[in-house]
């Protein structure tokens, strides 16, 4: 006899996360048979960028110019479905769209491959709800010590 409420229940996973797991695996079987190039990669993120809202495409379209900008190193690419940035064919920083998980705010975040280490405690996602130049200016800095 099982002790758990029935409200307590795994009720499976929403539809939100059944289709960015749909997406991921699309992605894995495009890089599995095609080539790893730039262009291929940003014409996938690109993509999903034109898919969102408006204000969060916005924000994705000038995270995407700032990242090529401090980061040319980095590939673009689609990660289960939310554009991201890649070296090595790892994702080192990401942008989830506020209406991806029905939320109040897109996030900028960044995978346990960036080098943002600071002691034992530091920051690896962000909440966006507008890019302003302040933000630009501290984003273009933790992109650029993600890859350092």
């Amino acid at each position: 006899m099982s002790t758990k409420k029935e409200s307590q229940k795994f009720k499976g996973f929403t539809a939100e996360e059944k289709v960015a797991m749909k997406e991921r695996a699309k992605e894995l079987k495009a890089e599995a048979s095609a080539t790893r190039d730039r262009a291929a990669g940003e014409s996938d993120l690109l993509a999903k960028i034109a898919e969102m809202q408006e204000s969060d495409r916005a924000m994705a379209r000038r995270l995407h110019e700032i990242i090529s900008a401090s980061a040319p190193a980095l590939l673009p690419r689609t990660w289960y479905g939310m554009p991201a940035y890649a070296r090595d064919g790892t994702v080192v920083c990401f942008f989830q769209s506020a209406q991806k998980f029905k939320s109040r705010y897109a996030t900028f975040g960044f995978s346990d491959k960036a080098n943002l280490d600071e002691g034992a405690m530091w920051p690896t996602a962000f909440a966006l709800k507008e890019l302003t130049p302040a933000e630009e200016k501290r984003i273009t800095a933790l992109v650029k010590k993600a890859v350092s």
